[in-house]
């Protein structure tokens, strides 16, 4: 269950960093709303890496959460903001995926 509630921490940082982004390019009231999405989804994500360090590694935790939404984010940024993917963008992020997942095999 720590696992998936880190993941949905990952994934909420990776949606306070899209609104971020899209805060940055919104005009006018929109702004207001993007931010009032960063706040909540940051809410969300740090709460749920709270729960997790009680009973996880915080060494773990924080390092599987941060690489979550490390790699989350630059596919949105690629995706969403239309940023370069260039050859070697993608195989350092191919390895932080790889990091992760040798996080998870070895961690209790």
């Amino acid at each position: 269950m720590n696992w998936i509630l880190l993941a949905i921490a990952g994934l909420c940082e990776v949606a306070f960093a899209s609104c971020l982004g899209k805060a940055r390019e919104a005009t006018g009231s929109a702004v207001y709303l993007w931010y009032l999405g960063f706040f909540i989804t940051m809410s969300l994500s740090m709460l749920l890496l709270m729960k997790v360090t009680q009973t996880m590694p915080i060494g773990t935790a924080y390092a599987v959460w941060t690489g979550i939404g490390a790699v989350g984010t630059v596919v949105v940024g690629i995706l969403v903001f239309k940023e370069p993917a260039t050859f070697w963008r993608l195989f350092f992020l191919s390895m932080l995926v790889i990091s992760l997942i040798g996080l998870k095999l070895v961690a209790e």
